[in-house]
């Protein structure tokens, strides 16, 4: 049986307290979860540097999976 590739990978980030702290905040008033917010924070710095790739629809692959 052949294993499906995952379209997320996990990995470790360290971080120190403060900058955490301030990005817990920020998540809780978009009403969103911390790692949802890391996830945005990421695909934000990617669009705005023109580094993500362009899907076949012309959206960029975190447009379709916006949080």
């Amino acid at each position: 049986m052949a294993k499906k590739e995952s379209s997320t990978k996990s990995f470790v980030l360290r971080i120190d307290t403060d900058t955490m702290d301030a990005i817990e905040k920020w998540a809780a008033d978009e009403f969103r979860s911390t790692n949802g917010q890391l996830q945005w924070i990421i695909a934000e710095a990617l669009k705005k540097s023109g580094r993500l790739k362009k899907s076949k629809s012309g959206k960029s692959k975190t447009d379709e999976e916006d949080v």
